[in-house]
Parts: C-alpha cells; sequence; structure tokens
C-alpha cells in the first residue's frame, strides 16, 4: 500500500503542476490580470482562436483529476493508518499488560511515556581525607 500511495503522490504533484500552469495560461476575460502577465496572449496565436474553450476543458477535467486523487489519498492514508502496526501494537500491548501494569517499551515496542520519577543518581562516596604532613 505505501507504494501505491507514493505513486499517486507523484501524480498528484504533476497534476498540480499541470494544473497551475494551465491556469496561468488561460485567457483572461478583460485582457488583464494573471493570465496576461504570464503570456496568455500566446496562446491565441499559438493554439487558435478556439484555445480558450480547449484550455478551460482542460482545466475542468485537470481540476476533477486533482480533487480525485486528493480524495482517494486521503481515503488510503486513513486506511493505513487505521489498520497500520501502530494502532494494532498499541491494542496488543494494553490488552497484553495487567491492570495498573506499564507495558514494557523494549518488548512491546512502543515508548510510552510515564509520570514516575526519574531514579536517584548513584551515591557518591567521599573522596578519602589527604595525609597530614
Amino acid at each position: 500500500m505505501g507504494i501505491l500511495i507514493g505513486l499517486l503522490s507523484f501524480v498528484l504533484v504533476l497534476v498540480c503542476l499541470l494544473l497551475g500552469l494551465l491556469v496561468l495560461i488561460q485567457l483572461p476575460k478583460k485582457e488583464a490580470g494573471m493570465g496576461m502577465a504570464f503570456g496568455s496572449g500566446a496562446v491565441d496565436t499559438l493554439l487558435g482562436a478556439g484555445a480558450g474553450s480547449a484550455l478551460t476543458s482542460i482545466t475542468k477535467w485537470t481540476g476533477g483529476i486533482f480533487l480525485a486523487l486528493c480524495v482517494i489519498l486521503a481515503w488510503l492514508g486513513n486506511l493505513k493508518n487505521s489498520s497500520g502496526s501502530a494502532a494494532k501494537a498499541v491494542r496488543e500491548a494494553v490488552s497484553r499488560t495487567e491492570p495498573g501494569a506499564v507495558p514494557n517499551a523494549m518488548t512491546s515496542g512502543l515508548i510510552i511515556a510515564t509520570n514516575a520519577p526519574a531514579p536517584a543518581p548513584a551515591a557518591q562516596t567521599p573522596a578519602a581525607p589527604a595525609p597530614a604532613k
């Protein structure tokens, strides 16, 4: 599942970049705005008079793909987290321990913070007195 999430995330980044590019080259309504600032006048010459409607259609489809990928990735991430090893390990550690006992972090694979006081430092032995002269 991790490979699928990574692959879909890569595709999502590519679609996001394409969508940003498509929005920037859109023909503005009143010959002003961000589209004109980034050279959308050249799109009319390159792609012809019907480029506006074609670009609008492509932008709508790209936006739909972007939205669908976001929803799919959110669902897969939620599915992975709900059935992931961390959630299972917590449930198993809680079910294995006795009431009131703190599970051992080394054996259960979990790091559990406790409010237990830190162990007292080892008692230091006083240094031997210096010999008298």
